[in-house]
C-alpha cells in the first residue's frame, strides 16, 4: 500500500488546504469567544482547547455550552483546527493547551510515523468509543455491508485510492485493519490523508474511492447520494477508543489543577450526552456553523444509533454501541493496553520497522494516575482492565497487551 499524494489534485476548501493542511499546517481558526459565564475566572484559569469539526467533539462543546466549564471557574475558548497535523503542531508549540484529538495521534508522533518521536503529547482521558465508519463510493456497492469477500474482489479489480485523516491515526488504523481482514492484494491500493470536513467534497469530484472518518461525514455522503457506509468501526472493534483529550506536557505538569477541572467538566458533559434524550439537542448545538457546520439531521440519526447505509442497503441500528461518551465510566478511562495495541498495529502494517518500546511509550503518554485521581474526585468508578486482554470483533482475535510482538507478526 502506498501512502502518498498521488498525481491528482485534491480540493482546497474554506481557505485551508485539503492535503497541504493535512501534512502539517499549523493554521487554526478561532471558534466563538470565551465562555461568557467565566468572565470573572481567576487568573490562570484561561484554557484554549482545540477541536476538529466532527460529531465526537461533543463533550468539549457541550461542557462549554451547558456551562460546565464555567461552574468550575474556567474561562474556556474552543478553537477549531484545520487538520490533525495542525492540532498536533499547535499542541506542541503551546498555541492550545489541550484538544479533542485522535487517541492514537500521540502514539503516531512517539513512533515517528507523524512526528519526531516525542512523548510530550499526553492522553488524559478518552472522549468517546465507536462511531466512525468506512465509506465507499457507489461504484463499490456490491461490497454490501461488511462483506469482506466481496470487498476483496472489488479492491483487487479497481486499484482504489482511499483516504484517512492522519498517518498512524485511528482512521488510518481502522482502514488498514479492514484492508488486512479482506485479504486482498493491497499492492495497488493508495492511501492518502485528507482533513475530515473535506472528505465528502473530494470524493464527490472523484479524487478518491472511499475513506475512513468520523461522523457526520459518513452520513453526509449517504445523504448526498455519493457513497454508502460499508462498515462501522464498532463492527471492527466494539467499544474501541476513538478521540481523547490530549494535552501537552507543559499544561499537564504546570497547570494540573486546571486540567483536573477541565476533565471533571468534560466527564459531566459525557454523562449528559449518554442520556439519549439529550442527543437531538446535542446534534443541533454541535451542528452549528462555529462547530461542525452540518445539518442536525445528519448528526442526530447516527448519534441515536440509526444508520441509513445508502446504496439501497437499508438501515442498521445500534443500541449501546453507537457513539458512546461515558458508558458508566467505561469509556473515559484511558488504557495502556489499548495504546500498546495501536503500536503493535503500526508494526503489523509496516509503518514502523523494528521493535518499539511498547510499555515505555504507553507509560509516558497515558496519564492513567491522573485520570484515576479525577475519577475518584468525581465519584466515578474506574474499570480495572488497564492491561487486560480484549477481543477485536472483525477478525475474531484476542489481543494480550503483554504479548504485543505476537500481534505485530500476525498476517
Amino acid at each position: 500500500m502506498e501512502n502518498n499524494l498521488g498525481r491528482r489534485g485534491f480540493l482546497r476548501l474554506s481557505g485551508t488546504a485539503a492535503l497541504t493542511a493535512s501534512l502539517g499546517t499549523a493554521a487554526l481558526t478561532a471558534c466563538g469567544s470565551s465562555d461568557k459565564k467565566s468572565t470573572s475566572a481567576k487568573p490562570g484559569r484561561k484554557v484554549r482547547l482545540g477541536f476538529i469539526a466532527l460529531t465526537d467533539c461533543a463533550p468539549l462543546v457541550m461542557a462549554k455550552e451547558l456551562g460546565y466549564f464555567a461552574e468550575r471557574d474556567l474561562d474556556v475558548e474552543l478553537i477549531k483546527q484545520a487538520s490533525w497535523p495542525a492540532t498536533r503542531d499547535n499542541l506542541l508549540n503551546g498555541q492550545i493547551d489541550a484538544a479533542h484529538a485522535l487517541f492514537s495521534l500521540p502514539l503516531s508522533v512517539a513512533s515517528k510515523i507523524a512526528g519526531t518521536g516525542s512523548t510530550d503529547l499526553k492522553i488524559a482521558m478518552v472522549l468517546n468509543n465507536n462511531g466512525q465508519a468506512i465509506t465507499l463510493k457507489k461504484d463499490f456497492a456490491d461490497a454490501g455491508y461488511a462483506d469482506l469477500k466481496a470487498a476483496r474482489g472489488l479492491l483487487e479489480k479497481k486499484s482504489p485510492t482511499l483516504a484517512m485523516t492522519f498517518p498512524g491515526g485511528t482512521h488510518d488504523t481502522w482502514l488498514r485493519y479492514w484492508l488486512k481482514a479482506t485479504k486482498a492484494d493491497l499492492s495497488k491500493v493508495k492511501i492518502v490523508p485528507i482533513p475530515p470536513p473535506q472528505m465528502v467534497a473530494n470524493m464527490k469530484v472523484g479524487n478518491m474511492d472511499g475513506y475512513c472518518v468520523g461522523e457526520p461525514w459518513n452520513a453526509v455522503a449517504v445523504q448526498q447520494d455519493i457513497g454508502f457506509t460499508h462498515i462501522t468501526t464498532q463492527d471492527i472493534w466494539q467499544h474501541h477508543p476513538e478521540k481523547a483529550l490530549v494535552t501537552n506536557a507543559t499544561f499537564a505538569s504546570q497547570k494540573k489543577d486546571v486540567l483536573v477541572d477541565v476533565m471533571g467538566a468534560v466527564l459531566k458533559a459525557a454523562k449528559w450526552l449518554d442520556d439519549l434524550d439529550n442527543r437531538a439537542e446535542a446534534a443541533k448545538t454541535i451542528g452549528s456553523p462555529q462547530y461542525v457546520k452540518a445539518p442536525a439531521k445528519d448528526i442526530a440519526g447516527r448519534l441515536l444509533g440509526t444508520y441509513e447505509l445508502g446504496a439501497d442497503l437499508g438501515e442498521k441500528k445500534f443500541s449501546g454501541d453507537q457513539m458512546m461518551f461515558f458508558r458508566d465510566g467505561k469509556t473515559p478511562a484511558p488504557r495502556r493496553g489499548h495504546a500498546i495495541w495501536f503500536l503493535s498495529q503500526y508494526q503489523r502494517f509496516g509503518l514502523v520497522k523494528g521493535d518499539l518500546p511498547y510499555t515505555k511509550i504507553a507509560d509516558e503518554i497515558i496519564l492513567r494516575d491522573l485520570y484515576e485521581e479525577v475519577a475518584k474526585k468525581e465519584g466515578i468508578d474506574v474499570p480495572g482492565d488497564d492491561m487486560s486482554p480484549f477481543h477485536v470483533k472483525l477478525d475474531g482475535t484476542t489481543f494480550d497487551p503483554a504479548k504485543p510482538k505476537e500481534e505485530a507478526k500476525r498476517k
